[in-house]
């Protein structure tokens, strides 16, 4: 591949075919997106235990349909002491702007458990469509 150094796009090669695909590749076990996990509404057993990180006024205002809120400062082991040590968490925040998911799944993991993100957040669930829930039935875990 010709090395063109005129322009920001090109002045760094591209990686190896093999390892971009190892690099991609990996990506899907830390991350999921809106439309895959819109793809389970509905389905009585998801495969995942869906949550909203963010602030409380925030879940209120509208969260993923499913959601139950539990902010990443607040987890611990008590809070999640009745999920088998299984449970596969997929977890939000508002969108791009934002590192809540991502200091949620640290939290996670660093506790033992399987966590994944969602990537876009409540901004990408917008973006593809998809309607909010204001039902307060899912709050707390």
């Amino acid at each position: 591949m010709q090395n063109d150094t005129t322009n920001h796009v090109t002045r760094t090669p591209p990686a190896d075919p093999a390892d971009a695909a190892a690099y991609f590749g990996r990506r899907f076990r830390f991350e999921t997106d809106c439309w895959d996990v819109h793809s389970t509404q509905g389905k009585k057993d998801r495969g995942f235990m869906l949550l909203d990180v963010r602030s409380a006024e925030l879940y209120e205002r509208g969260h993923l349909p499913g959601a139950r809120h539990l902010p990443h400062w607040e987890m611990n082991e008590q809070r999640l002491a009745h999920f088998p040590p299984d449970t596969l968490f997929v977890v939000y925040c508002a969108g791009p702007h934002c590192n809540a998911a991502q200091k949620a799944a640290l939290r996670l993991t660093q506790m033992g458990r399987f966590a994944k993100e969602m990537i876009g957040g409540v901004e990408g669930w917008k973006d593809e469509g998809f309607k909010l829930s204001r039902s307060p039935s899912a709050v707390g875990v």
